[in-house]
C-alpha cells in the first residue's frame, strides 16, 4: 500500500441515517427516472473530497460526471461568485448586456483551436449547446442532415437523444426521434475483428463513410459531422489521429461543417485545454460545458466568425444562457486551470491510474483494456479475454462496493462494463493513491 495519508473517514454504513431519512422523502418527491449513483446526499466538497450528511468522507473519482475538473470549491471561483452575487444576479443578455459575458466570450475564443476569428455565446447545458450547434450548421449550409457516431452521447433533449446512439437508458420509448439524423461508424480497437489492425479499421470506417454518402444521404445534404474526441459514455474510446483527420478531411472535401463535442472532454480532462488538440484538428464549431464554470449551469457555442453570424438576431440564445455567476466562474477556471498548470497534472494522474491497472492486468485476465487520454481513464472488464464477453455484473459490484468503502467511481459503455475514471485535477497524490489501493483491494476480493 502507498497510501501515506488517509482521507476517507466512514462513520456510519451508506447509506447513513440521516441519508436513508432523505432517500425516503426523495422517492415520496422525485420521479425515479432520475438516476443517482451513490446513495447519500453531499453536505460539503472540497477539492477531491466529498462528506455525506452523515459524516462519511469519500474521495471523488467521478467529479459529477466530469463538471469538477477544478474540484469541489475552487477557492479562486467561490472568490468571484461572493463578489458577482453582490454586484447583480441575473439581468438577462438578452435584455441588458454585462461584461463578463464578453470576457468569457473573448477568453474562448483565444484558446480554442484555430488562428481564425471566432464567436462564442452562452447556453446553460450540454445538450442546449449541441442543439444549437446544430441549429448554426443547418443555417450557415442550407443543409439539414447530421451525422454522428455509433456509441455517441450527446444529450437528452429531443435532438441531442436522437444523436445519442445508446438505446438504454437514453432513448428507449421516448420516439419518434428528430429527423435527418443518421449514424456511422466510430473506431473501437479493442473490439476490432480478429486480425484487424488500427490501421485497417480506420481506413476500412472512412470508406465506410464515403460509401455512406452513396447508400444513404448524399454528401451535399449534409449539413455537419459531430464528434466527441474522445467518446465518454460510450466508454472512453479513444480514437486514432488518423481517423479523426481522415474524418475532417472528408468534411472538408464535401463542404460539410465538423463540430467537436468538447462537452465532457473540455478544460484540461485529457491533458489539453481540449481533446481535439491530441489530433491536430481544427473544428468549425466546438461545443463545451460541464467543467466549463466548475458545476454551475453554463455551456458555451464557439466557432468560425462567419459561421456563428449565420442566425440572425434572436434565433439562438436563451433567458438564462451565460447567466453573470457561470461567466465569472467559468473566467476563473481557466485562470486556475493556466496558473496551477492541471494540464500537466491531468498527464500525472493519466499516468497513475492507467499504470495501477495494467499492472493488474497482468494477473487477473477479467481486466479486457486500458485505456485513456490524460486524466479521461477508462477499465473494461470482461468474463473472458479470448470472446471479450462483457462482464457488466463484475463493473456494478466494483462501483457499488467503492461507494460503500468511501470511494466514488462511475461505470460507461455501450455494455455498462467499464469502469471510468474523472477524478478532479486538483485530486493529491496521496489521494489518488488511496483511492487506487482501495479499488485494487475490492478488485481482488471480488475477482
Amino acid at each position: 500500500m502507498s497510501t501515506t495519508t488517509k482521507t476517507i473517514e466512514l462513520k456510519t454504513s451508506i447509506p447513513g441515517p440521516k441519508a436513508q431519512a432523505l432517500l425516503e422523502r426523495r422517492a415520496n418527491n422525485v420521479p425515479v427516472g432520475v438516476s443517482n449513483n451513490v446513495p447519500s446526499f453531499a453536505a460539503k466538497g472540497n477539492g477531491a473530497i466529498l462528506e455525506d450528511v452523515d459524516g462519511n468522507v469519500y474521495i471523488d473519482l467521478a467529479g459529477a460526471i466530469g463538471t469538477q475538473n477544478t474540484g469541489h470549491c475552487p477557492p479562486k471561483v467561490v472568490e468571484a461568485l461572493t463578489e458577482q452575487i453582490q454586484k447583480y444576479l441575473h439581468p438577462g443578455f438578452n435584455v441588458m448586456m454585462y461584461e463578463p459575458y464578453i470576457e468569457l466570450a473573448e477568453k474562448l475564443n483565444e484558446i480554442t483551436p484555430g488562428s481564425h476569428a471566432k464567436k462564442t455565446f452562452f447556453l446553460n447545458s450540454g445538450a442546449e449547446a449541441v442543439e444549437n450547434a446544430v441549429k448554426i450548421a443547418r443555417k450557415y449550409t442550407g443543409r439539414k442532415a447530421i451525422l454522428s457516431f455509433d456509441r455517441a452521447f450527446h444529450g437528452r433533449t429531443l435532438l441531442a437523444m436522437s444523436l445519442t446512439s445508446k438505446v438504454k437508458p437514453y432513448k428507449f420509448g421516448f420516439g419518434p426521434f428528430a429527423p435527418d439524423t443518421y449514424k456511422v461508424r466510430y473506431p473501437y480497437y479493442y473490439r476490432a475483428p480478429f486480425g484487424v489492425s488500427q490501421e485497417e479499421l480506420d481506413a476500412n470506417l472512412l470508406h465506410q463513410l464515403e460509401d455512406f454518402f452513396k447508400s444513404e444521404v448524399p454528401a451535399e445534404e449534409i449539413a455537419a459531422i459531430i464528434m466527441e474526441p474522445v467518446q465518454g459514455e460510450g466508454g472512453f474510446i479513444v480514437p486514432s489521429k488518423t481517423f479523426v483527420q481522415g474524418v475532417k478531411r472528408i468534411c472538408e472535401q464535401h463542404g460539410i461543417l465538423f463540430i467537436a463535442d468538447e462537452i465532457q472532454t473540455g478544460f484540461g480532462r485529457t491533458g489539453k485545454m481540449f481533446a481535439i488538440e491530441h489530433f491536430d484538428v481544427v473544428p468549425d464549431l466546438m461545443t463545451m460545458s460541464k467543467s466549463i464554470a466548475a458545476g454551475l449551469p453554463l455551456s458555451a457555442v464557439t466557432g468560425r466568425a462567419e459561421i456563428m453570424d449565420a442566425a440572425a438576431p434572436g434565433e439562438i440564445g436563451g433567458t438564462y444562457g451565460g447567466s453573470p455567476l457561470g461567466c465569472v466562474a467559468g473566467l476563473k477556471v481557466i485562470e486556475t486551470i493556466e496558473e496551477d498548470q492541471l494540464l500537466d497534472r491531468a498527464n500525472v494522474i493519466g499516468e497513475k491510474i492507467i499504470s495501477r491497472f495494467n499492472s493488474l492486468k497482468e494477473t487477473y485476465d477479467v481486466i479486457g483494456d486500458v485505456r485513456g487520454l490524460g486524466a479521461m481513464c477508462a477499465v473494461e472488464l470482461v468474463k473472458d479475454p479470448q470472446t471479450k464477453e462483457p462482464d457488466k455484473d463484475l463493473t456494478n459490484k466494483l462501483v457499488a462496493e467503492c461507494q460503500k468503502q468511501g470511494v466514488i467511481v462511475l461505470s460507461a459503455g455501450l455494455y455498462g462494463n467499464v469502469l471510468r475514471f474523472l477524478s478532479p485535477l486538483v485530486i493529491t497524490d496521496d489521494q489518488l493513491d488511496e483511492a487506487l489501493d482501495t479499488i485494487e483491494s475490492i478488485f481482488k476480493k471480488l475477482v
